[in-house]
């Protein structure tokens, strides 16, 4: 499956030239995972990896929108298909100006305390990751998990881990060089 998942990686969504993160650093190399996770081969390779990743304690996924929206759906929907039934969330960038004003949605469906897997698309440096996390632990749910589908390998990884969180990659920069 991850041999798949780089060819469709490679095919739909890395692309090499100069180009601007979102974190203002220049890159040479740029990975639009989007163009994969809303694909439907590569929509369910993801699934399906994530899901074989997953600790048997994980309830529930979920990260930051818009990256992990699709794999989110994916995977909750292939979950009640293999009888896991996992629970989705998403974390906004920002709250909602008006209703429930939430970071994260999907909470009337999750008991706080709830073991949870946070997703990502694609990882440079976890800044985003590490700020989803703390809006969730905020929540009241407890990540024990977290899985991108390629990290870029430009810090993420060490980030993670150095903040005390279990980090895996399906695809990273050197497979997809």
């Amino acid at each position: 499956m991850k041999k798949q998942l780089i060819n469709v990686l490679k095919e739909r969504s890395v692309k090499f030239g100069d180009f601007t993160l979102a974190s203002g650093k220049k890159s040479d190399f740029y990975v639009d995972a989007r163009l994969t996770t809303l694909h439907p081969v590569g929509s369910m390779l993801i699934a399906e990896m994530i899901l074989e990743k997953l600790s048997p304690d994980v309830q529930a996924i979920g990260g930051p929108v818009t990256g992990a929206d699709p794999i989110t759906g994916a995977i909750t929907l292939l979950s009640n298909q293999t009888g896991r039934n996992l629970l989705g969330f998403m974390v906004r960038k920002q709250p909602k100006g008006y209703g429930g004003k939430q970071w994260v949605e999907g909470l009337a469906n999750i008991q706080k305390g709830t073991k949870v897997c946070v997703i990502e698309d694609t990882v440079t440096t976890g800044g985003s990751l590490l700020k989803a996390i703390q809006k969730i632990e905020e929540a009241g749910l407890e990540v024990i998990q977290c899985i991108a589908v390629v990290d870029r390998e430009e810090g993420a990884a060490g980030r993670l881990i150095d903040a005390g969180y279990s980090f895996e990659a399906l695809v990273s920069r050197g497979d997809l060089a």
